[in-house]
């Protein structure tokens, strides 16, 4: 043949392997989400897609049947194709020499070597790993093609792995799970990209977290409680009004501990203007409020708020006392963040590249993201970041205590009556 020939034989060689090669890497990282939209919008090889993928022991192994045999029949025509033109050359520039056939041959090599290597190999697999789906769904006709044009050796290798792999008692069965640290990646990736803002970013974080987080990181503790007693009178009763202007107010029977409902402030401020006496335990009547353990997360809290038409509840811990109430309002700021409360102090100030100031509630997990941090030790006893300092220290922390941990040094700064108000969390050098 001619050396024309040869090379178009070459060619033809390189971009069969080339189809192959991106079938390969088009077909195992299509991802089925956007293949199921694909299929949805009525594109049938999405569908061919999909179904090709519930096996993928069958187009794997047409594949690498075609690249084995191409790699073998590229290795055998090249050398012979092309050396005889190479010693041609050589020989012309340096006359007949010893090493003529050696150096030949191994120009040869290296050149059809780099052609399949650039040419069917590293070119069509970044194509295919940089537009998975729509490769995948150009080449899946071409490889049903092949899929029943070599069916019975495609049964035969694919019986024998199969074969092996129950033999070594290996799964091959494929999971396909999505995690929440997988959709974190995915929303990760599209913010860097500047498909999401950052604050739709926080949203969707904080969407998955609601099944994380219990109601008492969105609480107000009881400390901050401010409720009415039916033993207060008139005069006290409006006092507590015109200082803590809530909507509504807990209704306890002397101490907190003992909730008897909740009334709400327009009722009190409809007989005040109307100029009627006021007394809980007489004219005014008490609401029933929800009663909820302090181990319910937010979305458990969302799903009984639903359940029951109401949106407030006070929060018991295994004694059977009230450790703070939550409503509504209060999961919606967990939810939506800056989005609805713009001028709520962050928790996380960064100083500079290896200093933060956090606040002592500041829940494990925004920190844990924050830092960089892989998993804080014996997370599941503590929410927060002063549940980690008593924790670790054994003890109540004052002010300079301090933990290392991870590459970072947690020094308490500030107190406010035994709560850690403040941390300091500064990078380890060294």
């Amino acid at each position: 043949m001619s050396l024309f020939q040869n090379i178009l034989i070459i060619w033809a060689l390189i971009a069969a392997s080339a189809f192959f090669s991106c079938a390969e890497i088009a077909l195992a990282s299509s991802r089925k989400i956007r293949l199921q939209q694909m299929s949805e919008n009525g594109d049938n090889n999405a569908q061919k897609v999909l179904e090709l993928q519930q096996q993928p022991g069958n187009f794997f192994t047409v594949i690498q049947v075609a690249l084995n045999a191409i790699a073998i029949m590229g290795g055998i025509l090249g050398e012979q194709a092309l050396s005889p033109y190479v010693a041609q050359g050589l020989a012309y520039i340096f006359g007949e020499v010893l090493w003529l056939d050696k150096v030949s041959f191994l120009i040869s090599f290296v050149l059809v070597t780099s052609l399949f290597i650039v040419f069917a190999d590293l070119m069509p697999k970044r194509l295919a790993m940089t537009y998975p789906e729509k490769v995948a769904v150009t080449i899946v006709n071409p490889i049903l093609f092949f899929l029943r044009l070599l069916k019975p050796i495609v049964r035969t290798y694919d019986g024998i792995a199969t074969a092996l792999f129950r033999l070594f008692n290996i799964s091959t069965n494929h999971q396909d799970v999505i995690t929440f640290d997988d959709v974190s990646a995915m929303v990760d990736a599209g913010t860097a990209s500047g498909a999401l803002h950052k604050e739709e970013q926080h949203l969707i974080e904080n969407v998955f977290e609601l099944d994380i987080r219990t109601v008492s990181f969105a609480m107000t503790s009881r400390e901050h409680v401010v409720f009415l007693r039916v033993q207060d009178d008139e005069a006290t009763l409006k006092q507590k009004i015109i200082s803590y202007p809530h909507s509504r107010f807990l209704v306890c029977d002397d101490v907190i501990d003992a909730v008897l409902g909740y009334v709400e402030s327009k009722d009190i401020l409809k007989r005040t203007l109307d100029h009627l006496p006021i007394s809980l335990n007489k004219e005014l009547q008490l609401k029933g409020v929800l009663a909820i353990p302090d181990t319910l997360t937010l979305s458990e809290l969302l799903a009984q708020f639903k359940s029951t038409n109401q949106d407030l509840a006070f929060v018991l811990n295994e004694y059977a006392l009230v450790v703070g109430i939550i409503t509504l309002n209060d999961v919606m700021k967990t939810l939506m963040g800056d989005l609805v409360s713009p001028f709520i102090e962050e928790q996380i100030v960064k100083r500079d590249d290896n200093s933060w100031l956090i606040d002592g509630v500041t829940p494990i997990e925004d920190v844990r993201r924050a830092l960089g941090i892989l998993a804080f030790p014996n997370q599941e006893n503590y929410e927060t970041m002063a549940g980690f300092m008593m924790y670790l220290l054994k003890k109540i922390p004052k002010r300079t205590d301090y933990i290392e941990y991870a590459g970072y040094k947690f020094e308490v700064v500030d107190i406010d009556n035994y709560r850690v108000d403040q941390l300091l969390v500064s990078k380890i050098q060294g």
